[in-house]
């Protein structure tokens, strides 16, 4: 059933999908935005929860997001899909991200990252080909980066921290 989703999300909410650049989202503030904004610099997009032992993470994204801003922009999409680990409301979630780790990078507004309402980008991400590995999502602070183009080259899961070697490198 899961696969099931994912083909019927592409093909019918996506079908002319090419990247990144071709889905409409909304910021925490309930702004529309584009990632295609971000053209020519790779996009580090990053589910994001506010009570996961991850959580931590948020600190590294903005030390990352602020060491490596020439090359790469940090995108979180706050997620309630594990635990129920992200419970608060979209400004709740803003608010105790700014307090807590300074965080100035991108917010989405809260999105759903795996299962029947899958958000089309996590339903693109999570099919595209990459070295890495396809699928669901398993848990919060995957990390999927995107190409200057637009394209997925890499995917990391929840373990890899964001100042690791495994993505600093690949900047």
């Amino acid at each position: 059933m899961k696969v099931l989703t994912m083909i019927l999300a592409l093909l019918f909410v996506t079908p002319a999908a090419k990247s990144i650049y071709d889905f409409k989202l909304k910021s925490i503030d309930g702004k529309a935005f584009s990632l295609a904004k971000y053209k020519g610099k790779k996009v580090l997009i990053v589910n994001t929860a506010s009570k996961c032992g991850f959580t931590k993470q948020y600190a590294e994204l903005q030390k990352l997001a602020d060491q490596y801003k020439d090359k790469v922009v940090v995108v979180g999409f706050p997620a309630n899909n594990f635990g129920g680990q992200e419970p608060g409301s979209n400004l709740e979630v803003k608010e105790f991200c700014s307090k807590n780790f300074g965080v100035t990078f991108p917010l989405s507004e809260k999105v759903s990252v795996k299962g029947d309402d899958i958000d089309p980008l996590f339903a693109y991400l999570t099919a595209a080909e990459n070295p890495d590995f396809t699928g669901e999502i398993k848990w919060n602070f995957e990390k999927f980066l995107i190409d200057e183009h637009g394209k997925l080259i890499h995917r990391y899961r929840s373990q890899v921290t964001p100042l690791s070697p495994e993505i600093t490198k690949a900047l």
